[in-house]
């Protein structure tokens, strides 16, 4: 078999969707050789709404009430909370009525079309606490959107695949929510996202300032403890507008996650994957940390990476560039099947596998000599042209469903049988 044929792509695919929006905060103020001796130009904001007549505030209230409640079933609510965490910043009165309340929020507020450029590297798992019906495993897949500025954040979508053709996405639902941090406790920030009643409507957006131009690429695991503990993980790329590093997301249902930096020589890079168990009693990543290579790091804590070593360089044509991997390695009986990216001529984005020995995850045993998926012509162009991505794949049975990105620009899906990827890897 050629390594061209071992993936059936999948008639499904995402794209970028400019209605899908939340609510998040809207910061102002002047310009530094503006601002002194100046009321807080936000405290001026409500200033002007509170001079307003009350007749006038109520019918803004009325003509706000129209767009924002078709879009956002908890518009209300978003607006009051925002009032709530200024209001003792901008020195207003806990007891206004609620229309100067909302108002004063709303202003303080804006639209955020999370997805409307792109939504793309997707990453897939195991839906947790659910079970196999009628042969088919329900799925969380993870996406990063793009939206205005330039800023990402994840979003998610629910579905069901019956380990063949059968794929199944429930509808999006039509509406966002931003998380709201609940709090800190042993360096993990916990985020809400009460609004949400289901999983699409949940928006991962920057919260802290090491996000401030976005959460990237998130790569999710079903992790096992040692003690059976099982939950959903993932890394991601935190970047404040200069500088990357690597930070983890834990779900505790889907409208709860808690997220930290991740600590160490190893994390101030980006596209780190934790395996989906620990091996000899310690944590075990990939990561590409030289910017061409596939490393191998572990560690006795799950946040704290010092050390790692290189395992896998570029050795094809179409991997010249860099290496990196594409998600979490998955457990086969075999070893652990890595799907890989590569980067070749005029910076195409690759992706092949390689399987690595389960006992020793360091040993390369085999690769793909050739790409398994590439730019096809008619998947060429986009925001990015030449590039074919993924952040994780999903085991059912012995065949592979992988999600994958297109040009930076949307995503689709191929399915392949485990026996066909290994049959086209060589010897490492």
């Amino acid at each position: 078999m050629d390594a061209a044929d071992v993936f059936t792509k999948l008639s499904i695919e995402l794209k970028p969707n400019p209605s899908r929006t939340v609510i998040r905060p809207f910061s102002f103020g002047y310009p530094e050789p503006f601002s002194e001796g100046r009321t807080p130009r936000m405290k001026q904001v409500a200033q002007r709404v509170l001079a307003l007549d009350p007749a006038l505030r109520e019918r803004m209230r009325s003509l706000l009430n129209i767009p924002m409640h078709e879009r956002h079933e908890n518009a209300d609510a978003t607006f009051l909370r925002r009032f709530e965490l200024v209001r003792d910043e901008l020195g207003l009165a806990a007891d206004l009525p609620e229309t100067e309340r909302l108002l004063i929020g709303a202003y303080l507020s804006q639209e955020y079309a999370f997805e409307a450029a792109a939504l793309f590297n997707p990453s897939i798992v195991r839906m947790p606490d659910a079970d196999v019906r009628d042969g088919c495993l329900p799925f969380l897949l993870s996406l990063r959107g793009i939206g205005e500025g330039h800023i990402s954040s994840i979003t998610f979508r629910t579905g069901t695949w019956d380990g063949g053709t059968g794929l199944v996405l429930d509808p999006a639902s039509e509406h966002g929510t931003p998380p709201r941090i609940d709090g800190e406790e042993d360096g993990w920030t916990r985020l809400m996202c009460e609004d949400s009643d289901e999983a699409s409507e949940t928006v991962i957006f920057p919260v802290l300032p090491s996000q401030r131009q976005g959460v990237e690429d998130l790569r999710l695991v079903n992790f096992t403890d040692d003690d059976g503990t099982q939950s959903v993980i993932g890394t991601y790329t935190a970047f404040d507008g200069s500088t990357a590093r690597q930070e983890m997301l834990r779900a505790v249902d889907l409208r709860t996650f808690q997220m930290r930096a991740l600590d160490g020589a190893m994390t101030a890079y980006k596209g780190m994957a934790l395996f989906p168990r620990r091996i000899d009693g310690q944590f075990v990543m990939l990561g590409r940390q030289d910017n061409e290579n596939i490393w191998l790091l572990r560690s006795d804590s799950l946040h704290q990476w010092e050390t790692g070593e290189r395992i896998m360089a570029p050795k094809y044509p179409w991997e010249f560039v860099q290496m990196g991997n594409c998600g979490s390695p998955i457990e086969l009986d075999e070893g652990w099947l890595v799907f890989t990216h590569g980067v070749g001529m005029v910076r195409g984005y690759c992706v092949g596998a390689c399987l690595l020995d389960k006992a020793d995850p360091s040993r390369v045993l085999a690769r793909t000599p050739s790409p398994l998926l590439f730019p096809s012509a008619e998947q060429r162009g986009g925001y990015v042209p030449n590039v074919t991505y993924s952040c994780g794949a999903l085991l059912h049975g012995r065949r592979i469903l992988l999600p994958y990105a297109i040009a930076d620009e949307y995503s689709a899906f191929a399915v392949a049988e485990v026996a066909d990827i290994l049959s086209v890897m060589v010897p490492a």
